[in-house]
């Protein structure tokens, strides 16, 4: 059983900067993809960063160069730092495990005010 536990999120005004984790269980890690998807409220959830086994990242238009997601496999989390947070980032974001996600945590709220 895998199981993935997001913290980090909260208020933050805009401009700011927030620091996602998310933490996982079990021995998956190391050999997953893992990902960041976020939904705002009224859409659909969205991907928006990925991170292979090996380090290799990608990331959606809209938080490209604003956000960089990274892992530490001896620790078994994956990080998401976001800086120049806009109010349009609201949301509550999830990490996910697996090339096509098999595994979500439950999700931590982030809230940027204008």
């Amino acid at each position: 059983q895998v199981q993935l536990v997001e913290s980090g999120g909260g208020l933050v005004q805009a401009g700011g900067s927030l620091r996602l984790s998310c933490a996982t269980s079990g021995s998956l890690f190391s050999r997953s993809s893992m990902a960041w998807y976020r939904q705002a409220p009224g859409k659909q959830r969205e991907w928006i960063a990925r991170i292979s086994t090996t380090g290799s990242t990608a990331y959606a238009d809209s938080v490209k160069g604003r956000f960089t997601i990274s892992r530490d496999n001896a620790k078994n989390t994956m990080y998401l730092q976001m800086n120049s947070l806009k109010p349009e980032d609201t949301a509550v974001y999830y990490c996910a495990a697996g090339v096509v996600p098999t595994y979500w945590g439950q999700g931590t709220q982030v809230t940027v005010s204008s």
